[in-house]
């Protein structure tokens, strides 16, 4: 007998009008895959937002369960390296892109895309880190791969009260950076400063065209922000330092020049989530499990029911969003 279960469907019509339902299908009608998860937790992203509200061409298969990330239980498997009962994390590959994704009680994926979830975390806890907590590490690694170092100087964090930001900040801070947090709810200086941030700006400071060089101000950042931001944001970087760029918050174009690159060495770091190899993920979870404290990673994160999915998407792209949101794919 068929396994029912409730999945948010993200549709088009014939004129191209986006329909957002919850629906109601059975294990039969999911994709293709190796291995199948009982999803016992997800998370809304920036990216989830875009896809259920239609705002940007996230989705590019017709219809979809958006979710990019889960943790959950594998219910079955014709992988080798996964068995019933094993615990496994997914961020990416396509998921609630061009396969079905997380909003759903059961995923059928690839194998080859999960990694299994560190004995120190619950699935609540994953995905409290999600993608946006996990791209964040990346970006730390990135930095680290780089040489960059707290003595070097202060880490700029753009979008420092989103899910990226708030994860990059309480990693950088307990790494010992001064961290200098920019963010559009400077009303929330408390919040960001409890996290470990140093310093907080107004991203009005950098959101508006700027010149092609600044005052040096930061060694190195995280930026989830894109565009005129990151541009700003390069022009202000001291010599020889390093942005990881993970996110397009503001626009995904560079209005830059190659100032800061030809005249202080400066360097732009792509950070990847969707496609990152195995080994990589991996050491970006480990790290995520040594270097976030449990206790802050509590206080930048809520939980909701399946039922709230859809607003919260909304919310989260008109920045009502604060941190991470954790989805019980219980209740």
């Amino acid at each position: 007998m068929a396994q029912t279960f409730k999945a948010i469907l993200v549709s088009r019509d014939d004129d191209k009008n986006q329909h957002v339902d919850i629906a109601e299908l059975t294990d039969a009608e999911l994709m293709e895959g190796d291995v199948t998860v009982a999803v016992e937790a997800t998370t809304v992203n920036y990216k989830d937002g875009l896809a259920i509200t239609g705002k940007s061409p996230v989705v590019r298969r017709w219809p979809m369960i958006p979710g990019i990330d889960f943790a959950g239980t594998v219910a079955a498997s014709e992988h080798p390296d996964w068995k019933e009962g094993d615990k496994v994390i997914l961020n990416g590959w396509g998921v609630g892109e061009t396969h079905y994704g997380a909003y759903a009680g059961l995923a059928r994926v690839n194998g080859d895309w999960l990694i299994a979830l560190p004995d120190a975390l619950t699935p609540h806890q994953a995905m409290a880190i999600g993608t946006a907590g996990y791209t964040a590490m990346l970006s730390v690694l990135a930095l680290e791969r780089h040489g960059i170092t707290p003595e070097r100087g202060p880490a700029i964090v753009t979008g420092a009260n989103g899910g990226v930001g708030t994860v990059a900040i309480s990693v950088l801070s307990k790494l010992g950076y001064e961290v200098i947090a920019s963010t559009g709810r400077t009303s929330e200086s408390a919040f960001l400063t409890s996290l470990g941030a140093s310093e907080i700006i107004d991203r009005a400071e950098l959101s508006e065209p700027g010149r092609p060089l600044g005052k040096e101000r930061w060694a190195s950042g995280v930026d989830s922000v894109g565009s005129v931001t990151l541009a700003n944001v390069l022009a202000q970087t001291m010599q020889g330092g390093a942005i990881a760029a993970c996110g397009l918050a503001q626009g995904m174009d560079l209005p830059t020049t190659v100032a800061p690159f030809i005249l202080r060495g400066v360097s732009l770091l792509g950070i990847d989530s969707v496609m990152a190899p195995r080994a990589l993920r991996e050491q970006a979870w480990a790290r995520l499990v040594e270097d976030l404290d449990m206790v802050k990673l509590e206080a930048l994160s809520r939980t909701i029911g399946f039922g709230e999915i859809i607003d919260t998407a909304h919310a989260i792209l008109e920045g009502r969003v604060r941190g991470r949101v954790v989805v019980d794919m219980a209740g």
